[in-house]
């Protein structure tokens, strides 16, 4: 069973996940796996894009590449689709907000806590949040703040409409109880 963290990357993910999986294996399809590739690492998905042309290759077994949380969950999805591509998420499907506030909030704690690898990961999300524009780009714009320690949500919230408030409030809820944990 994925975790809620995991499914939620993958459904963040899912579109591209899924024209991996149909194109990956396809002599038909390489020159838009080829784009897919391509596109992944002009976005700075080295490792990821190492992993899947692996994987394009009829490799399973990833474990020479050095691929972080959220490229792991990509990779492993695709695989997984290849095997079976009734676990393929729905491309239609919007990820569930409320999901990741946990994730988010567990993220800014360790990196306020000094964990670099919380933080590149943090960073990751932010600069794919800040491309997604809207509410996601004011939430990824609030995320340095929450870092350093800022807990107003009329300060980090300026310009999100109800939506994104809501899932500002969900990750400084979570906050305030990862910190009362301590």
């Amino acid at each position: 069973m994925l975790s809620t963290r995991d499914q939620q990357i993958i459904q963040t993910h899912a579109a591209f996940i899924c024209a991996v999986a149909a194109c990956a294996r396809n002599p038909q399809a390489q020159t838009r796996f080829l784009e897919l590739l391509k596109t992944a690492e002009d976005s700075g998905w080295h490792a990821l894009v190492s992993a899947l042309r692996r994987i394009g290759d009829g490799q399973s077994d990833l474990s020479g590449v050095a691929l972080d949380d959220e490229d792991r969950v990509i990779a492993e999805a695709v695989l997984r689709g290849l095997q079976d591509p009734a676990t393929l998420p729905d491309p239609q499907q919007r990820p569930d907000g409320r999901l990741a506030a946990p994730g988010l909030a567990g993220m800014i704690h360790a990196a306020a806590r000094g964990d670099m690898q919380a933080l590149a990961l943090i960073g990751q999300m932010a600069e794919q949040m800040s491309r997604a524009g809207g509410d996601m780009a004011r939430i990824a714009g609030a995320i340095r703040p929450m870092i350093n320690g800022e807990r107003d949500p009329a300060t980090l919230g300026k310009g999100m409409d109800t939506r994104g408030q809501q899932l500002l409030i969900a990750i400084l809820e979570e906050l305030e109880r990862l910190e009362k944990a301590q």
